[in-house]
């Protein structure tokens, strides 16, 4: 099932700005799928293949991700699919509505999608790359946008189990989702839109980063670029100990003004700050889609503008520039 679906993406892509990545990107996926799979992958294949065939009446991605009514399918049906999702845990960006099941996942990310959309320039008929896209539900949102592709870089097999769980029920062949890093997309400046939400602050090279997804843009292409920043100036950054909010993975937090002066240096045009907003107790949260701890435990209990560790609590910028 999972050579299909790459087999699908190489086809969509042979006529495409994104056609030189077929001299490389087979090669890798080959080698993924030989050396690489999580020792659940082939339980995931076979859950994957007991999801029920629908008709959805519905496909709705312009304010919400939606697939289908509840009244298109029997009560049957329905616990038969959250039987099957729920072996997908946990759920952490989201929602997603299939068939009237509420897939309440750790993340409202639709709150950041609103937060970021309003300042984008629009997709209608761009190609599209999500560096770090987890199950795809921005990448839904970005559809429909009506953007020509959506690709999504994600090395995360769960990730991509929950993407193709979706998947099956709107097999949209304008969006795949691929397992693995930037670092391995060749450099080809293909894209009209290049989104990283949520990834800049796990990786020890910053600028490194920044420069791969610039490698991926069209002269002249939008990036859009979501993280985790502290408040100061240009040199202010943050490099926390062994943990930031219960977090191993975490290294740089700089400023919005630090940032910003890293980018310009790189050589991207009109960066500019687009939105700041601190992450509530109600936008991540544990859910029966995600039942393990999550932010409300991260945070300091006697003062929530503090992380348990003594940082300061998340705060999110978007920073929108140009290549």
């Amino acid at each position: 099932m999972s050579v299909t679906w790459f087999n699908q993406f190489y086809k969509e892509i042979a006529d495409s700005p994104l056609s030189a990545w077929l001299e490389l990107l087979p090669g890798q996926i080959s080698t993924w799928h030989k050396e690489q799979l999580h020792g659940d992958f082939n339980k995931w294949i076979k859950l994957l293949g007991k999801l029920p065939q629908t008709q959805p009446s519905l496909i709705n991605l312009t304010d919400q991700v939606e697939f289908g009514r509840e009244a298109d399918i029997n009560e049957y049906t329905q616990k038969q699919i959250i039987g099957l999702l729920k072996q997908f845990m946990p759920w952490r960006k989201g929602p997603f509505q299939v068939h009237g099941i509420h897939i309440d996942t750790e993340w409202r990310s639709d709150w950041k999608w609103d937060r970021v959309q309003p300042h984008i320039q629009s997709l209608d008929n761009r190609y599209v790359l999500d560096v770090g896209c987890g199950s795809g539900y921005h990448m839904w949102r970005m559809l429909g946008e009506n953007a020509k592709m959506v690709v999504g870089v994600d090395p995360s097999q769960l990730f991509l189990m929950q993407f193709q769980a979706m998947k099956h029920f709107n097999a949209d062949p304008r969006i795949h989702l691929l397992p693995v890093g930037v670092e391995q997309l060749p450099d080809k400046n293909a894209f009209d839109t290049v989104f990283s939400m949520g990834v800049f602050y796990h990786r020890k090279s910053p600028l490194d980063f920044l420069q791969q997804l610039k490698n991926q843009l069209r002269p002249g292409g939008e990036l859009v670029l979501e993280t985790l920043v502290v408040e100061g100036d240009e040199n202010t950054v943050l490099m926390a100990g062994e943990r930031y909010a219960q977090m191993r993975n975490v290294w740089f937090l700089p400023s919005t003004d630090a940032l910003c002066l890293w980018m310009k240096r790189l050589g991207f045009k009109n960066v500019r700050v687009v939105d700041l907003a601190a992450t509530s107790i109600k936008e991540q949260r544990a859910t029966q889609w995600m039942d393990s701890q999550s932010l409300v435990d991260f945070l300091d209990p006697n003062d929530h503008s503090k992380t348990i560790e003594g940082y300061p609590a998340p705060l999110r910028a978007v920073v929108i520039a140009e290549r």
